[in-house]
């Protein structure tokens, strides 16, 4: 008969075998891959740590927003960094971007995605690319699920609004000089 500490560890392992890809995909589509298999160690790391405290009928969301916590860590301390090397100029001229990449329309979306406010786009990321349901998205998020969902409309809608506005091509506009008048002390 297997004791507590074995069963907590046989479905610490079920748990890991199932989430851990997806994780890594989270993880990587936000800090880059460099940094993703560290985030999800210390995702992990934490849930083995506070295994009993997790919902077992909602552990995908729980090891997501956990995630989402060590990401934030993560990007609080790059942007230390970042202030320190700006301050030391230490930091290189620029970096080129490589012209090789996502060109065209991921770089159309990637740009209007990037002009929505912080929780437009985790809301929008959450549920179209980590294919969470709105429930999960409440847990992750810390909110309702009404919440979520009108989160999640709204986001869509602006999402919608600025996709169709970064097509419309700019009309040439002349711009008119102001017409000046004089009042009548002036005369």
């Amino acid at each position: 008969m297997p004791t507590d500490d074995e069963d907590a560890r046989e479905r610490f392992e079920a748990l890991f075998t199932d989430h851990y890809p997806e994780l890594i995909r989270f993880a990587g589509r936000r800090v880059g891959r460099d940094s993703a298999a560290d985030i999800v160690a210390g995702t992990f790391l934490i849930a083995w740590r506070r295994f009993a405290e997790m919902p077992a009928d909602h552990a995908r969301a729980w090891l997501y927003a956990t995630a989402r916590h060590v990401i934030a860590n993560e990007l609080r301390s790059r942007n230390r960094r970042e202030r320190l090397s700006a301050r030391l100029e230490t930091t290189e001229a620029g970096w080129a971007e490589d012209a090789s990449g996502p060109v065209g329309e991921q770089l159309r979306v990637q740009r209007v995605l990037a002009g929505l406010s912080a929780m437009d786009q985790e809301v929008l990321r959450l549920s179209e690319w980590e294919d969470l349901d709105v429930a999960e998205m409440a847990i992750v998020l810390g909110c309702t699920r009404t919440a979520a969902k009108v989160r999640l409309h709204r986001a869509r809608r602006r999402f919608a609004a600025r996709l169709l506005a970064a097509e419309q091509p700019v009309p040439n506009q002349r711009v008119t000089p102001p017409v000046v008048t004089r009042s009548r002390s002036q005369a």
